[in-house]
């Protein structure tokens, strides 16, 4: 296929996430870019990544890049903090397939909202740990103060589907708290659950924070990408598939909160399963 002539390139971009989080990463890339086909894998028999090791969430994230390198992506999106601190760097080294994370555009928007200089970021653990978000917040601007708070109940509110509840205004509370005292005037919802927790946050905190939303930095990123290579699709109606790598319990019924439509997510198997 000449894509030089205008012809497009159909191929579908791959995205992954531990759970429904990357969800709004692909929400966010079909919204930006109606015209491409996705392919999303959430890895839910290993969820969640964040109290995991970084080498063993590097192990599934390779795994999964390297079946989606065998479905013939584009471009791969790890739509996850977690796996993007641990993976993304030796993922660039062994795979041919342009890959993007999540970590870079949500630092950038960042260093471009705060007025103080004093930023936040909730995450999981391993992002915390990796303090990928503090580099690369530094590297752009070292006057940016980077106050990091791992928030690890919050990705399970958010899978159980409470991310607009009680429960999620008591936790955000506590978590919160010290990064409001610090006086942080921008938030990063340093994990692609966060997203879904904007709500929440926005009524707890009306003009506290500028919220930098990682599922949307991404996709401008993604954009880029694709127009600077031209691997633009064109023309046909894109097609979406919604994989898990385990039997989905409420995956579905969040899918479909996020998406506004019903969503059947399908179980492909992509390791061994255990015997016991």
């Amino acid at each position: 296929m000449d894509r030089r002539a205008g012809a497009g390139d159909p191929r579908p971009i791959g995205i992954f996430d531990s759970g429904v989080g990357g969800l709004t990463v692909v929400r966010a890339i079909r919204e930006r870019l109606p015209m491409e086909p996705t392919i999303y894998v959430a890895d839910l028999l290993h969820f969640p990544y964040g109290p995991r090791f970084q080498d063993e969430v590097r192990g599934f994230a390779i795994d999964i890049i390297r079946y989606l390198e065998s479905r013939d992506v584009k471009l791969v999106v790890i739509a996850c903090n977690t796996a993007t601190a641990a993976a993304l760097n030796h993922a660039r080294e062994l795979f041919e397939v342009p890959i993007v994370g999540v970590i870079s555009p949500g630092a950038q928007a960042a260093v471009e909202a705060t007025k103080n200089n004093r930023v936040g970021v909730i995450s999981t653990e391993g992002t915390m740990r990796s303090q990928e978000y503090l580099h690369a917040i530094k590297e752009i601007d070292p006057m940016v103060g980077v106050y990091q708070k791992a928030c690890p109940e919050l990705v399970d509110i958010v899978e159980a589907g409470e991310a607009d509840s009680p429960r999620a205004e008591e936790v955000l509370r506590r978590d919160l708290d010290d990064i409001v005292r610090l006086g942080a005037d921008t938030l990063v919802l340093g994990c692609t659950h966060y997203p879904l927790l904007k709500p929440a946050i926005t009524r707890l905190y009306p003009g506290s924070f500028q919220l930098v939303d990682s599922a949307t930095t991404t996709a401008a990123k993604v954009e880029r990408h694709l127009d600077h290579s031209r691997l633009r699709a064109a023309g046909a109606e894109p097609r979406h598939e919604i994989l898990v790598t385990a039997v989905p319990h409420q995956f579905d019924r969040i899918a479909a909160n996020i998406f506004g439509d019903a969503v059947h997510a399908q179980e492909v198997q992509l390791w061994e399963k255990q015997t016991t």
